[in-house]
């Protein structure tokens, strides 16, 4: 059996609030409307179920990051294009997904939502910058937790001032440009 399109993963990584999963969808929705297979992989979602139990430790985050990359993959491999809206905040662990990706022969392009960290507070989509100012919750990315940010991103998108239509371009284009749109 052919497939019409190569599938591929767009790991979008960044801080809470950079707009990931924003772009993530708006992508998916012009793919889908183009006839494309396509799942989104939303992070939070996925800590419900596929990582139930883990916590923000650093070994649960590589765990949890691990487990979307592996999902992502099989994915990629049947066809799909996934979009992957995770912060995987350690170099390392991203770099282990994309190795098991190059392994099996599947796409993987890392975009990297480099929205500065006192927009993403500003913007405080899920109030988590306020719980951590007040002390309710630590362990925050890019606030008391690191975040690493990628050295060779297949793209590079900063947010602040774009609206979402011209950041999913960008996505779009990247996509484009790798013969996989």
């Amino acid at each position: 059996m052919t497939r019409a399109h190569e599938g591929a993963t767009l790991w979008l990584t960044g801080l809470s609030g950079a707009g990931k999963t924003t772009i993530a969808d708006a992508v998916a929705q012009r793919l889908r409307s183009e006839g494309r297979e396509v799942e989104v992989l939303d992070g939070d979602e996925l800590r419900r179920g596929l990582s139930a139990g883990l916590g923000f430790s650093r070994e649960d985050r590589d765990t949890h990051v691990r487990r979307v990359g592996f999902v992502a993959e099989l994915l990629a491999r049947h066809g799909v294009v996934v979009l992957v809206p995770v912060i995987a905040p350690y170099a390392s662990t991203r770099y282990e997904v994309r190795a098991a990706h190059d392994a099996r022969g599947s796409s993987y392009l890392e975009v990297y939502v480099a929205t500065p960290l006192g927009e993403c507070a500003r913007r405080d989509v899920k109030g988590l910058y306020s719980k951590a100012a007040a002390g309710e919750i630590t362990a925050m990315t890019g606030v008391d937790d690191p975040y690493e940010e990628p050295d060779k991103p297949d793209l590079r998108i900063d947010t602040t001032g774009m609206d979402v239509a011209a950041s999913a371009q960008h996505v779009l284009d990247l996509l484009t440009e790798r013969s996989l749109a």
